[in-house]
């Protein structure tokens, strides 16, 4: 049977199963089990095993369930209220006023976890109980949750990357550097969109406070000091290069416990609340993850994103063009796979033709990051759709369609930083120089 008939087949199953109610994880360990027991030669049983093993036992993977019972205890201890109304007296004349507090907390959080679902989960959980409580609109929350969550995979540090940097034998400190003004430029559009879309339905956007001092705003922002000063320390620990991923959640778990009970607002109730919803998203994530690595496994097996890859390849195309076909491609490929595996099942193909054309290949990182963004959003294995889904019952197609004008404004970036390609490479070359 051709190979990518085979490959539309699985995305048939995968759309009933989805469409019929059956959870996430096991659809994509069915179409996985489908796709290698009757078009593979290999041992599914065998490598279902492996792959559940795989995708969780990582060290990298524990900072996921911490970050997460982070942003439990800012949600369950009524910190991340103080936090809120903190920041509402300095966002009272920007349209859209708390609502821009989506794309920066997933901006900041991004930056320290290098991780999409961590950041999608953490500032979902702490963001839109505030936000709805506050008569926000929830589409437009729901929409920039999705996409701004993704932040987490192009602010350095991110796992992505430093999986782009081996296969393509490039400096990881370039491709971190190359990441921060493209996301610098993605979260500007984000909040673009949300200014724009908020003068005009004035009427779902709750009205703006009485003027205040700058006196006056300090004032109403001391409850903002503990939460921000508990993020800088994160960050700064991170960045500087005291703590890795995992110990810097560690130290927020801590640190935000520690605000809670100097607020005197931690109880046994809400701290076993917090570690039970930590438990119930955490599984729930690393369950997706188990799955979507069983069905990259049989991705791999059955040849399909090679034979893309193959394809375009004969087809000679002018550099443009080659272009154009790469971010189709990778976005056929985002519909049934992770980013990783995306990068790691196509590198061996794609990365010769991109240097065969002459593009550089720091720029081809983040190029592709910005895609792997697309695919975490885009229906049926968009991973943070599931995310947002599980985490308010919400459908994940209601989710992907609220996220709508967020994902145009990932293809603006994308085109943006194909057009102009200095966005990407002038960080990188201005610190480390031309020819490093």
């Amino acid at each position: 049977m051709d190979i990518l008939l085979v490959g539309g087949l699985l995305l048939v199953i995968m759309m009933v199963l989805l469409s019929g109610g059956v959870w996430i994880a096991m659809t994509l360990a069915i179409c996985g089990w489908v796709g290698q027991a009757f078009f593979t030669d290999t041992q599914p049983g065998k490598n279902l095993f492996s792959a559940f093993w795989e995708s969780n036992a990582s060290w990298e993977l524990a900072a996921l369930p911490l970050f997460i019972w982070m942003g439990e205890i800012l949600f369950r201890t009524k910190l991340s209220e103080e936090m809120f109304e903190g920041l509402r007296p300095w966002l009272n004349r920007v349209p859209g006023r708390l609502m821009h507090t989506t794309i920066l907390g997933c901006g900041i959080f991004g930056s320290v976890s290098g991780s999409s679902a961590a950041t999608c989960a953490t500032i979902s959980k702490v963001a839109l109980p505030e936000l709805l409580k506050r008569g926000y609109s929830e589409k437009l929350a729901l929409g920039s949750l999705a996409t701004a969550g993704t932040l987490g995979i192009l602010i350095p540090p991110s796992i992505t990357m430093v999986v782009y940097a081996v296969a393509a034998d490039a400096s990881i400190i370039r491709i971190f550097l190359a990441g921060f003004l493209p996301g610098i430029l993605l979260m500007m559009l984000f909040s673009g969109y949300i200014m724009w879309w908020s003068l005009r339905h004035p009427d779902q956007v709750p009205a703006a406070d009485p003027p205040t001092t700058f006196i006056e705003k300090i004032k109403l922002s001391r409850s903002l000091i503990p939460c921000a000063a508990l993020i800088v320390f994160v960050c700064w620990v991170l960045i500087a290069g005291y703590a890795t991923a995992t110990e810097c959640a560690a130290y927020g778990v801590v640190g935000a416990l520690a605000l809670a009970a100097w607020s005197r607002s931690l109880t046994w109730s809400n701290f076993w609340e917090g570690l039970m919803g930590t438990t119930r998203s955490s599984c729930m994530i690393m369950f997706i993850l188990a799955g979507a690595a069983f069905l990259t496994k049989t991705m791999a097996f059955t040849g399909i994103p090679r034979e893309l890859a193959e394809w375009v390849n004969a087809m000679h195309l002018s550099p443009l063009a080659l272009i154009g076909v790469l971010t189709v491609v990778y976005l056929i490929l985002g519909t049934a796979l992770d980013g990783i595996s995306m990068i790691v099942l196509t590198s061996a193909v794609v990365l010769p033709m991109i240097q065969k054309a002459g593009f550089d290949l720091i720029w081809f990182g983040i190029f592709i990051i910005l895609l792997v963004e697309i695919a975490e959003v885009t229906p049926p294995v968009g991973f943070n759709l599931f995310v947002l889904q599980n985490m308010t019952g919400k459908d994940s197609n209601t989710i992907a369609r609220a996220a709508m004008p967020f994902f145009a404004c990932l293809v603006v970036c994308i085109v943006l930083v194909t057009v102009f390609p200095q966005i990407v490479t002038i960080l990188p070359d201005m610190v480390m120089g031309v020819d490093q």
